[in-house]
């Protein structure tokens, strides 16, 4: 049986002084108590810089000179507030302090969207090399936007592109709009409301990249409890997860310019992926700072997808 879950409030808080003590105590609880770590930080002890952080108003990195420095009455409260809401709710940290990081730029995200953290912002520091020429890259669409954080990290690092972001979610588009307007990119960037391709005009572009609802309703049941708190509509599938993913590849051929390419997230779908349409060239793209399941089609190829989706149905 695991221990009780103490909280640092009256005498035990008055123990823990400086910044590294609050950093390693909350460590410590996260790990004694099974936090599921898959929303920005991947350990306890990240997880709990990050909090400590924000609580006190730091930027991260903290300067190592800070980690010694002690902690007033009330900045210890407002810790131990965090780290209280962290154990007892299982709340993702980005829910907490409403701030998610993503191909370096920082975004507001809320229960209404998805805490970013696809390994496509790795793709987008790049400029999407070696798979497209950066300098031909002018219209961007990202589709099931979310927080909008794929598409306007697109514009930050090709700011030759314009970029259309699309969700089915007003919520979702709400978000997305702040976090367009935070990062001066209303010029550029435009959130619409979209159903995949449906609502949106008969333009192309030169890349298309999604990270779509791909979960399965038997992976879903078995998520940590941490993701109870995201919006089941940006995680749910159907058709073994890959219900939405078969929309995007049956007009993409018609929607990118020749010579574009579709990135596409389907996480632990992308066995029923190779599965389902094996006769396609699917490039499985690999990733320095980890994450896999995300595949690369160039607009060529995707006249068998287009054909393969009719098959079965979708159109």
């Amino acid at each position: 049986m695991r221990e009780a879950l103490e909280t640092p409030t009256g005498p035990d808080c008055e123990s823990l002084r400086s910044v590294v003590d609050f950093v390693r105590w909350g460590a410590s609880r996260f790990s004694a108590a099974g936090l599921h770590f898959g929303h920005g930080a991947d350990n306890a002890v990240d997880e709990s810089l990050h909090l400590v952080a924000h609580a006190l108003h730091l930027d991260l990195p903290i300067p190592p000179e800070f980690f010694s420095a002690r902690l007033t009455a009330g900045e210890r409260q407002d810790v131990s507030a965090l780290f209280t809401r962290r154990l007892t709710e299982r709340r993702p940290a980005a829910y907490l302090t409403g701030e998610a990081w993503f191909a370096g730029l920082s975004f507001s995200v809320d229960e209404r969207v998805l805490v970013p953290r696809s390994p496509i912002a790795e793709l987008i520091e790049t400029g999407f090399a070696p798979w497209i020429e950066t300098s031909r890259i002018h219209r961007v669409l990202d589709l099931c936007t979310g927080s909008g954080c794929i598409g306007i990290a697109c514009a930050h690092y090709l700011p030759q592109a314009s970029v259309d972001m699309t969700d089915i979610s007003e919520a979702a588009l709400d978000v997305a709009r702040k976090n367009i307007a935070d990062h001066g990119l209303d010029e550029r960037v435009h959130a619409l409301r979209a159903d995949v391709y449906d609502g949106l005009d008969e333009g192309r572009y030169d890349i298309i990249v999604s990270n779509p609802p791909y979960v399965n309703d038997s992976e879903f049941a078995m998520l940590p409890q941490e993701y109870g708190h995201e919006p089941a509509i940006g995680l749910l599938a159907d058709d073994n997860g890959l219900a939405i993913v078969r929309r995007i590849l049956a007009d993409a051929s018609n929607r990118l310019q020749p010579g574009g390419i579709l990135v596409v997230e389907v996480g632990n779908s992308n066995q029923q992926m190779s599965e389902e349409f094996p006769d396609l060239p699917l490039t499985w793209l690999e990733f320095a700072r980890g994450g896999s399941g995300v595949f690369l089609l160039r607009q060529e190829d995707l006249g068998d997808a287009q054909g393969s989706v009719e098959y079965q149905g979708v159109r």
